[in-house]
């Protein structure tokens, strides 16, 4: 009798290769979503960065191929928070497939006062979740094109501690801003995790996964310049914090994994191995309020009605 020989244990250091597949990263311009180009392109991988602003797209692609010598990058201008350019911008990609996208680009705000997207939705609602949501309808027959390919969503471990207001998701009612980025974050969650069950119901092969990146610093970051510089002295005052979390860098590992190890499934949530907050990627329970499937369904609905008529 023979056996289908399993997959090497996963290992960072030496990443699968991908050579024929194409990936998309949205906001692959800065931050974990940087890292996460940078990661996929040392794979051999077609990797497709798309940014709100060209210059520091070609930034970033300067900066990867600094590090990685041959990669093949491109760049797309995308702007989730002008849900009516989404179709265009599916439409640049010029593939005729696409193996995973990574659904990492966000915006954050710390203070007063609330603002809109030009369609008149939260800023960080409208474009974290509502953002993505319209722009994987858009994908969906690109990725149903490639034998398996991968949605998979950038949470937020901020998101283990909020509830959605179901009635209130706009926050028109009663606005804070971090609370409206960790709801916008978990909104994405629970699209993340409704997809696939919307996917295995239809017998699709896409997967989609949902990752987060713990406690990611930009001051436990290593120097991309000039996308990101860090001062010896930031450097050393973020000395004490790597004991609980970790730079950006290792922040994009979970969704890294997401998108490229065979053994990841669809509707599984990974993270980082110390209390959610730093180390290895690992798969992790969905949390309870996550794992809520009436939740996510009226989530589903709501946004379809929000964005009704926008997306294939």
């Amino acid at each position: 009798m023979s056996s289908t020989p399993s997959a090497p244990p996963w290992n960072r250091r030496r990443l699968p290769r991908a050579d024929d597949r194409v990936f998309l990263v949205t906001g692959g311009n800065a931050g974990i979503g940087y890292f996460v180009a940078e990661q996929l392109s040392a794979t051999g991988a077609t990797v497709v960065l798309g940014s709100r602003n060209p210059a520091k797209a070609e930034a970033a692609t300067a900066a990867i191929r600094a590090r990685v010598p041959g990669a093949r990058l491109r760049a797309v201008r995308l702007d989730l928070a002008d849900l009516s350019s989404l179709g265009t911008t599916v439409e640049s990609l010029e593939v005729e497939r696409l193996d995973a996208v990574v659904h990492n680009a966000g915006v954050a705000l710390d203070d007063p006062p609330r603002r809109e997207t030009g369609d008149g939705h939260e800023l960080m609602f409208g474009t974290n979740h509502l953002g993505h949501f319209v722009l994987t309808r858009w994908l969906m027959p690109l990725l149903s094109a490639a034998p398996a390919a991968r949605v998979v969503t950038m949470g937020s471990f901020a998101a283990k501690s909020e509830r959605l207001d179901l009635d209130d998701l706009q926050s028109r009612t009663d606005y804070r801003p971090q609370r409206a980025y960790g709801r916008s974050k978990l909104a994405q969650m629970y699209f993340g995790v409704e997809l696939d069950r919307r996917l295995r119901a239809s017998g699709s092969t896409v997967a989609s996964v949902v990752v987060h990146p713990g406690g990611a610093l930009d001051s436990l970051t290593p120097a991309r310049p000039p996308v990101h510089v860090r001062t010896t002295g930031a450097r050393l005052s973020a000395a004490p914090a790597a004991l609980l979390v970790q730079g950006k860098h290792a922040g994009a590992r979970p969704a890294v994994r997401a998108v490229l190890d065979p053994a990841v499934r669809g509707g599984e949530l990974w993270g980082p191995r110390v209390f959610g907050l730093r180390g290895e990627p690992r798969r992790e329970p969905v949390w309870n309020h996550l794992a809520d499937a009436s939740v996510a369904a009226r989530l589903w609905e709501a946004s379809r009605d929000l964005t009704d008529g926008l997306g294939r």
